[in-house]
Order: structure tokens, then sequence, then C-alpha cells
């Protein structure tokens, strides 16, 4: 067991779980469940979001803020067993997480019967009546997808194939596209799916190939986002590139070099932040996170992850005041008070978007949380 403040080291933030013991002086403590993807198929998504954490203040309306921070290796089941022992033995006020889709919606279920907020750090779908105490930090993939058609539509795509994880995000994003192209009148030409641990996708590509698509939608992340990429060029598919906002960060750059040079992807406005106009009202949050982000970590170092989880202490920040009004830390009173604040606070500007939370909305963005960018010069830069 292990006593640590918010600003304290990082390696030793996750080398350990930690947990905080109960006494008299540290009752009123908040105390924050956190379980991220830090090792398994998915453990890309989890670094910016743990190096964020470091970046939250020690209290918040007068009250510490207290970590008990775990890693669910990119599985469901370990995520499962984070939030039960969170709730059971920590007896956290909230709980973040995960950063990929599949542990999120295993921690949503346990969140929902222990009544306590849990800000989801991936985009997950819930059956209706499952979401009652998760809030996404992330935009909903519906949001992003009808952006993604709108764009192919205006650029004159008639046709587009999908290629991505055979996992609830990847699902989730092509039931969302099949809506959406439908309606606007774009076929899809063929579905691929492959597993977050593959290591090749040579049968898919051929197919999404001899399908003869405008265009073809990637849905992945970080190496899972380059290899299909490069698997569909090297058999000389010469359509336009969709990639998921899982994908639009500085890695895919990285690591896919001259081969994602034309890219399209959808994200939001946190990416590529100094390119906003200056009316947008998330361009100064956005701005100073990146300045704080990489004065402790160095340039390019920043990504949306981040941005993600910096939201959850904005959205703290407003919530946490109004929930103390009616209860204390540690009490299931301060757990439904901090839900219903999420729900009625109103407006929060987040680095990606505006964020207003109803009842019956948990996902919260508009269309100002979502900016089309293309990769130009091994950059993200604005699309016309």
């Amino acid at each position: 067991m292990v006593r640590f403040p918010a600003r304290a080291a990082l390696a030793t933030l996750f080398a350990f779980a930690f947990a905080f013991a109960a006494s008299s002086a540290a009752q009123a403590d908040i105390v924050i469940g956190v379980s991220f993807s830090q090792t398994g198929p998915a453990a890309a998504l989890g670094i910016a979001p743990r190096n964020t954490l470091a970046l939250f203040p020690d209290q918040i309306a007068g009250e510490k803020l207290r970590f008990v921070a775990l890693d669910d290796a990119t599985d469901s089941t370990s995520a499962a067993k984070n939030a039960r022992r969170f709730v059971s033995e920590d007896k956290v006020d909230l709980i973040i997480g995960s950063t990929a889709s599949p542990p999120a919606i295993a921690i949503a279920e346990i969140a929902r019967e222990a009544e306590t907020v849990q800000l989801a750090a991936a985009p997950i779908n819930l059956p209706d009546g499952k979401d009652s105490f998760t809030f996404r930090l992330p935009q909903g993939i519906s949001l992003m997808a009808e952006g993604t058609v709108e764009y192919m539509k205006k650029t004159g795509t008639k046709s587009f194939a999908f290629i991505g994880y055979s996992d609830s995000y990847g699902e989730s994003w092509l039931q969302e596209m099949t809506r959406f192209a439908g309606a606007a009148g774009i076929k899809l030409s063929a579905a691929e799916r492959f597993a977050r641990n593959d290591t090749s996708v040579t049968a898919q590509a051929l197919k999404v190939v001899a399908s003869n698509p405008d265009a073809v939608l990637i849905v992945a992340s970080g190496s899972g986002a380059v290899m299909p990429q490069k698997a569909l060029l090297e058999r000389n598919y010469k359509g336009r590139m969709f990639q998921t906002y899982s994908a639009v960060a500085p890695d895919l750059l990285r690591m896919g070099g001259k081969d994602v040079e034309g890219t399209i992807g959808l994200s939001g406005p946190a990416v590529a932040a100094d390119q906003l106009p200056d009316t947008h009202p998330s361009k100064k949050v956005a701005l100073d996170f990146i300045q704080l982000y990489e004065a402790k970590y160095g340039a390019g170092s920043y990504n949306q992850f981040a941005a993600n989880i910096w939201g959850a202490k904005l959205l703290l920040d407003k919530a946490v005041p109004i929930a103390l009004k009616q209860a204390k830390p540690g009490t299931r009173e301060f757990r439904l008070a901090l839900r219903e604040a999420l729900e009625t606070m109103g407006e929060v500007v987040v680095p990606q978007g505006v964020l207003r939370y109803s009842a019956r909305d948990h996902f919260g963005y508009d269309g100002r949380a979502r900016f089309v960018l293309t990769v130009k010069d091994g950059n993200w830069r604005a699309a016309q």
C-alpha cells in the first residue's frame, strides 16, 4: 500500500496498484479509481492518459484527490476485476477508464450496479438503461461517423469498404457507418475484420481491393491502424483512405511515414488546436493544455487521448463543488449527487469541444467536437 499525491512521479504511479488507507484525517478525500490499458493490444492508448493524471491538482474544491490506479491489460475480465475492487475495497467516489472499448464496457456494468460515476475514456455504446452512471469523455462514434459520411459525400465518394477491429469498437463503427452511408446513398462494398493482436491482414486487404471501393475506412488504433493501410498500398489500392479518431495521433504519422500521406481522419479539435478559428470555444482551452502537457513531457508528446482525460479534470472542477453541497465524499449520497451535477450543470468547454450532459445524453458533444484533418507533409492539417 502506497500513499500517493496526484502530482507524484509517473513511474511510481503505474509501477504498482496502489490504495490509500482510510483515516479520520482522510475521510473526506475524493477517491478516484483509474483503470487504463497500460499493457496488451491497446497499450498505446493508455500512455498519454496516464501522463495526464500527473497534471491533475492535488485537490478540487478544498477536497484532496486520491487515486487508486490499476492496469486492465486491454482485457475485459481484468477491467471488471479492477472495478469490483474499486467499489468494494477502495470505496471510490468515481471511476475513470478504460482507455479501450471492451474493458470500458466491462467497467460500465459494475459502475451501474454500484451507483458510481464512470468517466469512460473510450467511446463505448451501451444498451438503453445500461449507461445510467457512464459518461463518455471522447466523442460518440455516431457523431464522428456522421461527420465522416458527410465528408465522403462532399468529396464525391460513392462506395467505401470497411476494415476494422473485430470488437465492440470496430462493430460500433461498422453499424453507424452503414446507417449514415445508406442514408447518403454511399454503398458499402466490403466489410473485413481483424483482431487487435493480429500481425497480418493480407486476406482482408485482398478482399477489400477486389471490391473496388472509392474509399476505405480503417477502424483501428496505434500500429493496428497502420498495418491495414500498408497492406492495401502493397496491393496497389489507389482510393482514398479514412482513419477514425483512435488513429488520428502522432503514432500514425511516426509508424506510417509516407504511407499515410493524404489520409483523412475526423477527430476532436484538440488534435490541431492551433488551426482552429479563433471563434472556436475550445481553442484556448486546448492550447493551454497542450502547453502544460508538453512543458512536462516534451514537444510533440501530446495527443488527443491526453485531452480526453484533461476533460475529466475540467468536468470535476465544475461538478464536485455542486455535489459537495449535498454530501461528503465516501458516501452513496455524494456519488448520486456527482451524477446529478454532471447531468444538470450545463456546458463545460474542454479541449475536445463543448460538453453538455443531460439525463438522456451521456455523450454530451455536438458538431463543435469534430474536425476533418488530413496528413500533409507528415503532419495533421485541416482538410479542405
